[in-house]
């Protein structure tokens, strides 16, 4: 069984998803909460991820595209590009979450959501992103 905070990254993951199509629409957590499964004590945590990564969405894209050579944000599939956005933050934002953790969890989401190629792209990016001495904030 996954845990607590599992469950909010992939509720978080499902809003910032949602955002991405719909970025002129508030996409909070209780509007994907109403649709989807999400245990009420995965709710607090999914929005303080959602919060962080939108609020420093900018250093955020900025890390992972001095980190990602030869691909464009905008052109990453939206799954993988939100779940580098989620961990991103969860590794150069929140002290409390283990850069590994961050990573093994990022690859969790997207062995269930994105393509079978996908999680060696994503594990690539994260643990430039992790070994790297650069910090943008």
């Amino acid at each position: 069984m996954k845990g607590t905070r599992h469950k909010a990254r992939q509720l978080a993951l499902q809003c910032l998803y949602q955002a991405d199509y719909n970025p002129n629409q508030d996409v909070g957590v209780a509007t994907v909460k109403d649709n989807f499964e999400a245990p009420k004590k995965a709710v607090a945590y999914a929005e303080e991820l959602l919060a962080g990564v939108q609020e420093n969405g900018a250093a955020i894209d900025k890390v992972i595209n001095g980190h990602s050579h030869q691909w464009r944000l905008d052109r990453m599939d939206p799954v993988d590009r939100n779940i580098l956005r989620l961990a991103t933050y969860e590794i150069r934002f929140c002290n409390d979450v283990p850069a590994q953790v961050a990573i093994n969890e990022a690859l969790e989401l997207t062995k269930r959501f994105s393509a079978s190629e996908s999680p060696a792209f994503i594990n690539g990016i994260l643990d430039a992103i992790a070994n790297s001495k650069i910090v943008e904030k």
